[in-house]
């Protein structure tokens, strides 16, 4: 399952964002650190051709794919040093995925802030913050590492050059997905579990007065990331649109929606750009007991993505018989493509396509 951490300085609207998406109802307050655990809420993840599969197959359960959003207490300046709720905040973000930067847009007078909206200011802020926690981790790391590099032990060798690259890199104010890493390296890489390595997608939220200027504000983000060299997602939205969104029932979402000028939520288009981001997609399995919606990494081939049902199809995999969306709708599901010759069978290097409706063949 997806996790993505929402961070952000403190009173810029993640709780109200994550009451929002999740309708977890965490204290949501004018004052910094109202969130002081990191709070959690699994929500389904949108996707209108699970629901097409299911009108058409009518399963006893449909079941969506989800992601957990963490909310994660404000990020003071100074949290790198232990300000605010320092390392505790720091260590919620080494467990996510990946981390939603929500970061001000909109005016409150009823709020303390840094002052002007101004979110290149407020994204460089966390990001500095988040750079000099993985500098201090990377420096004494590289100290120790150093010393036994120069013994004869290769991987210790390895491992210094990567962290010298690091410490470059975070010296220099570049995040840690900046620096280009070996294949032999990766691993390494992935133990150190550094915060700036995590990818970004950058949340900017307007208040209901500043919807008419969104873009204008995300064109602003977008030409820093742009600047830097950096590939992250930004999406624009209103928290406290969302809020009023979540209240309503489902047939009066979508006027709501237009009313506003908005044709999708913001959970929506937060989900796909997390996708888009992170190299993810969806396939299908399609039954009498359960339609289902499974979350993979583009590029994957048919074993792996049966390992995400179980780790047994993965190991037994004979086969997969796949259909895609479009041949499966059109033909009323596996009777009618079998039947049209649409279903075929699919051997261990297929790599499996956003959409595909498959039935794993296995044995164990």
């Amino acid at each position: 399952m997806l996790r993505l951490g929402i961070v952000g300085l403190p009173n810029v609207g993640k709780s109200t964002l994550f009451n929002a998406l999740t309708s977890a109802k965490a204290a949501v307050a004018s004052y910094p650190f109202a969130t002081i655990e990191p709070n959690s809420g699994i929500v389904p993840v949108t996707d209108n051709r699970l629901d097409a599969i299911a009108e058409l197959v009518k399963p006893k359960k449909t079941i969506p794919a989800t992601v957990e959003f963490v909310d994660i207490a404000g990020l003071a300046q100074g949290a790198s040093r232990g300000e605010g709720l320092g390392n505790q905040f720091l260590t919620a973000i080494r467990e996510v995925d990946a981390v939603v930067h929500v970061i001000r847009c909109f005016s409150d007078p009823d709020v303390q802030h840094l002052g002007e909206i101004d979110p290149v200011r407020d994204r460089e802020i966390i990001n500095l913050e988040l750079g000099l926690a993985d500098l201090a981790i990377v420096e004494k790391r590289l100290e120790k590492t150093s010393r036994a590099a120069k013994g004869t032990d290769p991987n210790a060798k390895v491992e210094a050059r990567l962290l010298t690259r690091l410490n470059e890199a975070l010296s220099s104010g570049k995040p840690a997905r900046s620096v280009s890493v070996e294949p032999e390296e990766r691993g390494m890489f992935r133990g150190f579990n550094l915060l700036t390595s995590k990818p970004v997608l950058y949340a900017a939220n307007v208040g209901e007065a500043e919807i008419p200027r969104a873009e204008e504000f995300g064109g602003k983000l977008r030409q820093a990331i742009v600047g830097e060299g950096e590939e992250a997602e930004v999406v624009t939205f209103s928290a406290k649109v969302e809020a009023e969104l979540a209240e309503l029932s489902p047939d009066e979402r979508q006027p709501f929606l237009e009313a506003m000028g908005l044709t999708e939520s913001g959970l929506v288009r937060l989900v796909t750009a997390a996708y888009h981001l992170l190299g993810l997609m969806s396939y299908f399995t399609a039954g009498e007991k359960e339609v289902r919606a499974w979350t993979i990494h583009r590029g994957d081939k048919a074993p792996v993505a049966a390992g995400v049902i179980h780790s047994d199809f993965e190991k037994g995999f004979i086969r997969a018989e796949t259909v895609g969306y479009e041949d499966f709708i059109r033909t009323g599901g596996w009777k009618g493509a079998r039947e049209q010759g649409l279903a075929r069978a699919e051997g261990k290097e297929y790599v499996v396509q956003d959409g595909d409706v498959i039935l794993f063949r296995f044995n164990v």
